[in-house]
């Protein structure tokens, strides 16, 4: 097998990433935009010791999994314009639901060796989900400004609709409401849910309602993008810290502008914020005013010596959770936290590898994982949101 090479290729499932997987004589072989026991006519694009991908020339026999694009900006699509997301649309819902899942639990077994519990999964409405997103500008001298999303190769995709997009974000997008652009910026950030909306360089701070709290928020600062579904794991996450020893403090990890803790500060008699962004340091300050709570504006790798390993400084927690970046946690962290952790410990990940790797120091150091949730923040893509919930 050579790249260029054209081959015919029977796809056995999705991959992480998004890809479906077929093999070469045992070699893996991925295929954007291809589908579960589909098969299809693939032009080799790259060839590597252990892997090759290719493109997805002609499908001779169609998977039964695969539906109709909803999206007419979402992959080689007219005009040549595409913003580069939704690389699972062209499967039904529910088979992304159960590649999610697999992906999921295959990470677990080939990362960690661990075989975790069946995860229960939380599905969010396929479409018109997301409460946030990100622009990107482009300016020609003497034309009004444009922006877009940012597409494959660097390119801006000046796309006029997004499906996945709230009410309020469509209408930007299809130009029945006027969104000034930022002068000073090349990208930035909308948020709009329940009539407020909000733009960097425009109305950027404003309050929203989740379930029964009240939370200020900043466009220009990390909120997540699917509330239906963070509630729903605001829901999961309260049930978890009431089965924990409450009589103990609680500390929130990567804690954001404090949202978790907003709905877990009267469950604790104390609880502790640790984040790196100062930004989101001060607007939780203001969405837990009045709560007994201590910050900890460090970065991740600090916080071990700060409030977890020392002697001194050690304080001893009934719960902790902890919703890291890609990334995972820090180095170190985990093992701190496999180490002098509390009982019960809620890791919430946006990445089933880097949370492989981090439940197998921690089940190594002691623990065990009692419940495996997905949340599907994101549909028509292969993001993976999770809840694992740890127990000494």
């Amino acid at each position: 097998m050579e790249t260029g090479d054209i081959c015919e290729l029977r796809m056995e499932s999705i991959a992480a990433g998004g890809d479906a997987l077929a093999r070469v004589e045992g070699k893996p072989v991925f295929i954007e935009k291809g589908a579960p026991d589909e098969t299809a006519v693939c032009r080799i694009t790259e060839n590597r010791k252990t892997w090759a991908r290719a493109e997805l020339m002609e499908i001779k026999i169609p998977s039964p999994l695969r539906t109709r694009e909803k999206c007419a900006f979402c992959g080689n699509c007219a005009k040549g314009i595409n913003c580069g997301g939704c690389n699972l649309q062209h499967l039904n819902y529910n088979a992304q639901l159960e590649a999610k899942t697999a992906i999921l639990t295959d990470s677990f077994l080939k990362i960690a060796a661990i075989n975790p519990p069946q995860p229960e999964v939380f599905p969010s409405p396929p479409w018109e989900y997301r409460n946030r997103m990100q622009f990107h500008c482009f300016r020609e001298k003497g034309k009004t400004s444009k922006f877009g999303l940012m597409g494959p190769g660097g390119r801006i995709a000046a796309i006029s609709d997004c499906p996945v997009a709230v009410p309020q974000i469509r209408e930007v997008l299809k130009g029945s409401r006027i969104l000034p652009l930022p002068p000073d910026k090349d990208r930035f950030t909308v948020f709009a849910k329940d009539g407020v909306f909000l733009s960097e360089g425009e109305t950027q701070r404003g309050k929203i309602a989740l379930l029964d709290r009240e939370i200020l928020l900043d466009a220009g600062v990390f909120f997540q993008s699917n509330c239906f579904m963070l509630e729903k794991l605001v829901l999961e996450l309260k049930k978890t810290a009431e089965s924990a020893d409450r009589n103990l403090p609680a500390a929130d990890l990567y804690c954001g502008i404090g949202t978790f803790a907003v709905f877990l500060k009267d469950l604790f008699p104390k609880i502790i914020l640790a984040e790196e962004n100062k930004t989101s340091v001060s607007l939780a300050r203001e969405n837990l005013k009045g709560t007994n709570a201590c910050y900890y504006a460090l970065r991740d790798i600090e916080w071990a010596d700060a409030f977890l390993n020392t002697k001194p400084a050690r304080e001893k927690f009934g719960f902790i959770t902890a919703d890291p970046p890609r990334a995972g946690l820090a180095a170190g962290l985990a093992a701190v936290l496999a180490q002098n952790g509390p009982p019960v410990i809620a890791y919430v990940s946006c990445d089933a590898a880097s949370l492989s790797r981090d439940s197998k120091i921690l089940v190594n150091g002691g623990y065990e994982l009692k419940e495996l949730k997905l949340f599907d923040f994101y549909p028509q893509t292969a993001h993976i949101e999770s809840l694992a919930v740890f127990e000494k």
